[in-house]
């Protein structure tokens, strides 16, 4: 026999379809819950059942669901009056049982609100309303930033110049409900084709800055007054012409100051931090693919998938201490994190080896664990 735990859960996962109800002006009550699992054997058990469901039900309570009986006999029971609908008879039960009586009050209210501004949401509102709710409280606001898109749909300014009287991190911390209702608002507008808020938007936006360093110092003199580690927006980046023959990528700040301070003259060559996956950056850099890539990664399966992403932008990367020996020779049982990648990668048969070993048992071995001097000798054969 259903009990009322199992009843309340049911009636939650109506509470969607209540919202909507309200929201169309449909009646829905008396609404039902099917209970279908069979009562206990034992006329002890069944007893405790039946009051158990008595006990939550309006009949007690004076709200709630409801309980109809009807008599049958049974042959381990005998005869018995057994529960044959449970239902709530009035919103007003299934709002006060499930304590929601404020919360939908608010939720009218917002829902009127959104729709007297923006009609063309009701649709969306129909198909999300705990959305609705989930946004309680804040759609003053929401509305005053909608209201400013739909009067300035391309505004070519940076979101926290836009002059609507919000808190300055209002957009940052509500993009994700702010998309969803501009992609229906201001729809002509919009670069369908973009994720980040800013570029689907029509804003101004900060760039990624790609930081590297100038291991020759004659190129740090006659290109940048001498200064060697710098930080730049990447379409500056992407259009550098400096005469350099090696590149090193690295993807930890560690190993970048490593490289640099044990090693800070290599002719023609420059450092760049990577940031893992964020090498991602780099891919339309065209002059990189004119150039020697070494890429230095952790030995752990997401450092593999890194270079093999590296490789895919530019063919000729080499990876630089991401080998069996140095993996065996350091390698202090570290766990990594488990990779969920199953697509083929772009690895030589030697690093696909050691790549499927590491993933398998979910190893690492960090670069900043490599000594110095080994890093030192390794690179002395690389120039």
């Amino acid at each position: 026999m259903i009990n009322p735990d199992e009843i309340k859960l049911k009636a939650e996962r109506k509470y969607r379809m209540y919202l909507q109800a309200r929201i169309k002006q449909e009646d829905i009550f008396p609404l039902f819950i099917i209970g279908n699992k069979k009562p206990s054997n034992s006329i002890s058990d069944f007893r405790k059942e039946l009051n158990d469901l008595a006990t939550f039900s309006k009949e007690k309570k004076g709200f709630g669901y409801s309980v109809d009986y009807r008599e049958r006999k049974t042959k381990k029971l005998g005869t018995q009056s057994f529960p044959s609908s449970i239902y709530f008879e009035t919103k007003q039960d299934f709002e006060k049982y499930l304590k929601v009586e404020k919360e939908v009050k608010q939720f009218i209210i917002d829902y009127k609100k959104i729709t007297t501004s923006f009609p063309e949401l009701r649709p969306w509102l129909e198909k999300y309303p705990k959305k609705i709710i989930t946004h309680s409280h804040k759609w003053t606001n929401i509305l005053k930033v909608c209201e400013y898109f739909k009067a300035h749909p391309t505004p070519d300014l940076y979101i926290r110049e836009l002059p609507i009287s919000v808190h300055t991190k209002f957009i940052e911390t509500n993009a994700s409900i702010l998309k969803e209702l501009l992609d229906i608002i201001i729809a002509p507008f919009i670069q369908k084709d973009k994720t980040k808020f800013e570029k689907r938007f029509n804003l101004k936006y900060s760039p990624p800055l790609i930081r590297f360093k100038i291991l020759d110092s004659e190129i740090g003199e006659r290109y940048f007054s001498g200064i060697n580690d710098l930080s730049i927006p990447i379409n500056q980046f992407n259009s550098l012409d400096l005469n350099l023959e090696k590149v090193i990528v690295v993807e930890n700040k560690t190993n970048l100051h490593t490289i640099a301070l044990t090693l800070p003259e290599m002719e023609k060559t420059m450092v760049i931090f990577g940031s893992g996956f964020k090498v991602q950056n780099l891919k339309n850099a065209e002059w990189l693919s004119k150039l020697e890539i070494l890429y230095w990664g952790d030995l752990d399966a997401q450092g593999f998938e890194i270079l093999s992403q590296m490789r895919n932008y530019f063919p000729q990367t080499k990876s630089f201490l991401m080998d069996k020996n140095t993996f065996n020779k350091f390698f202090e049982e570290d766990t990594g994190t488990r990779s969920k990648v199953n697509a083929p990668l772009n690895l030589t048969e030697a690093e696909m080896t050691i790549y499927e070993r590491i993933k398998e048992h979910n190893w690492r071995l960090e670069q900043e664990k490599i000594p110095l001097g080994y890093v030192v000798m390794r690179l002395g054969g690389q120039i």
